[in-house]
């Protein structure tokens, strides 16, 4: 019998912000994000084991992590 096992990640964007880059210094629109990790079984997620936030400069394309209390700040509803 063949189980077929992986995991797959998905990105939610939860907002739009217009803040000041901290790496190009531009006042510029972020993408405010929440990318998850599920295992799957026969292509089928199960339940989320990975939960990240995150901001992308849509200026330079810079992309970094953020905590989840400054994400439930700067006003994601998660």
């Amino acid at each position: 019998m063949l189980i077929l096992f992986g995991w797959r990640t998905t990105i939610e964007q939860l907002r739009m912000l217009s803040l000041v880059c901290g790496h190009c210094h531009n006042q510029a629109a972020h993408h405010l994000f929440r990318r998850r990790t599920k295992p799957t079984i026969f292509f089928i997620p199960l339940f989320t084991i990975s939960s990240r936030y995150g901001l992308q400069c849509t200026f330079c394309g810079v992309s970094y992590d953020i905590s989840k209390a400054d994400a439930l700040q700067l006003g994601a509803h998660v």
